[in-house]
């Protein structure tokens, strides 16, 4: 019940054709191809980029403490309203 028969297919290629016409579905098919084919190198790209930064990354800086940004700076609204918290507490 869930395979398609030979009949089915059919009836799915004939209606395609009528929808989409003869003429364009060999050119839908190109571009899927393309798009398939660019997606698959771009993403064999990014595993081996990946794998070059593991390769790369050196230990002494793996093992450097991280230095944390420092805060922004307040404007004069967010200053009083501070200020205002902390005498309050």
């Amino acid at each position: 019940m869930g395979s398609l028969s030979p009949i089915h297919w059919l009836i799915v290629i004939v209606v395609l054709v009528v929808l989409f016409g003869a003429k364009r579905l060999p050119d839908a098919s190109r571009s899927i191809g393309r798009s398939l084919r660019i997606f698959k190198s771009e993403m064999k790209d990014m595993s081996t980029d990946g794998e070059k930064a593991a390769d790369t990354a050196s230990p002494a800086a793996a093992s450097a403490p991280q230095q944390l940004p420092s805060a922004p700076a307040l404007n004069t609204t967010q200053h009083v309203q501070a200020e205002r918290i902390e005498k309050a507490s």
